[in-house]
């Protein structure tokens, strides 16, 4: 019994070394990538011996202390190229921008030049080395083309790069599944020249065509138009004999009638209007005599009293001029019986008036004193004035009223002496 579990301890021990031997030295390859057995020498397909093996797809076991492992990838590599002042055929320098995508070959023979220059690089130097491949054959190839060729068709542009490229990456093991050029320029704006001109022409024969499309089209509606009016005015004429010869029937037939009826129209209207004539002659009358009464006769009744009144009014006025005529007379001759004195009392016996007259513009003036001054002593007089009525302002004693009163007394006196 226990030498059999000692031996079943010896077989699980040299089991579980043996899973570990495995586990370590065992590899899958994913369907993505190729591994590399190096040590060994094998035959290849093209009979060359090379010191590795390659698994791609499947899984396989590394020779222990003989062989070492090595995984490359073959996954896609999105490169973008850029060439800046590439000299096109014609010396027009272009600058071109596009994505390249590569991947290492995973078919031989090409995987086994991937495999000398490529394994132990890491993926970023791998894509540097193809992107500088790229640019040094995109300036080779910019090199041989103009630059309406490149511009103008870019996709033969991108085939010739692939060509031209081809047989460098091949070289690498590098394969290159795609070229995408997306842009292309110049600093001297050479294309933006091209494609101002072509696109000028493109609408200069755009404008033609749309010209010669638009004439054609008013040729051909100009043409319908011209046969449709011909047959609508052959239409119409159609219907206007056959309306005219519809019409010269029809009156061929009703002109006994229409004669009658037109005779029938013009006898009534002839008759009317003979009765209206008289109708308006006897209105005419009566309008001539409501005229004579209510206009005719009170003006020649008026006429007569305003002839009356006007003689009237002559014969008063004769009256009257005559009347003056003798007063101016007899004056004229008291004027010549006055002598010298008639100018003097005629102008007495006009002012009277004229001073009547003018008093009555005067309004009624209180007069409290009255002094007379005489011509030949004025001043004296006029000072003495004064005096007199600065004193009567000072003292209160009116010297004129004083005066006054001693005349009036005095006159008292001599009319009653007079009296006596």
């Amino acid at each position: 019994m226990e030498l059999i579990i000692l031996l079943l301890g010896i077989f699980g021990t040299g089991a579980g070394a043996s899973f570990l031997v495995i586990r370590n030295f065992y590899y899958i390859c994913q369907p993505s990538e190729v591994l590399i057995f190096a040590g060994n020498r094998t035959q290849v397909a093209d009979g060359k011996e090379v010191g590795y093996r390659l698994v791609k797809g499947g899984s396989s076991i590394q020779l222990p202390l003989l062989e070492r492992t090595f995984r490359m990838d073959l996954t896609n590599m999105i490169i973008e190229l850029r060439v800046s002042n590439a000299y096109s055929k014609g010396g027009i320098p272009l600058t071109v921008e596009g994505v390249a995508n590569i991947k290492i070959a995973g078919e031989e023979p090409t995987i086994h030049n991937a495999i000398e220059r490529l394994l132990g690089k890491s993926r970023k130097d791998i894509e540097q080395l193809a992107k500088e491949t790229l640019e040094g054959n995109l300036r080779g190839v910019l090199a041989s083309l103009t630059p309406e060729q490149v511009n103008q068709d870019k996709i033969a542009f991108a085939k010739s790069l692939l060509e031209e490229a081809e047989d460098d990456l091949e070289k690498l093991g590098l394969v290159l599944d795609n070229l995408q050029i997306q842009n292309i320029s110049d600093e001297v704006r050479y294309l933006d020249s091209i494609g101002r001109k072509q696109q000028a022409e493109l609408m200069r024969d755009a404008r033609i065509a749309e010209a010669k499309a638009h004439a054609e089209s008013l040729i051909r509606a100009s043409e319908n138009d011209r046969i449709t009016a011909l047959r609508r005015i052959g239409r119409d004429l159609e219907m206007a004999k056959a309306e005219a010869e519809r019409r010269v029937r029809d009156a061929l037939t009703k002109r006994a009638a229409v004669i009658a009826e037109v005779e029938s129209v013009v006898g009534s209207e002839v008759a009317r209007v003979q009765a209206e004539v008289a109708v308006q002659t006897e209105r005419i009358k009566q309008v001539e005599n409501q005229l004579q009464a209510d206009v005719v006769a009170p003006a020649e009744a008026e006429c007569k009293r305003a002839i009356a009144k006007a003689r009237g009014d002559a014969a008063r006025i004769v009256e009257d001029g005559k009347a003056q005529a003798a007063g101016t007379k007899r004056l004229a001759e008291s004027w010549k019986t006055a002598g010298a004195s008639a100018r003097e009392i005629f102008l007495l016996q006009k002012l009277e008036p004229l001073l009547k007259t003018m008093a009555a513009g005067v309004p009624e003036v209180e007069v409290q004193n009255l002094t007379v001054i005489d011509a030949q002593n004025g001043s004296n007089v006029t000072k003495m004035a004064s005096f007199f009525e600065q004193l009567r302002q000072a003292t209160g004693v009116d010297v004129a009223k004083v005066a006054g009163h001693l005349a009036g007394g005095e006159s008292a006196n001599n009319g009653s002496q007079h009296q006596g």
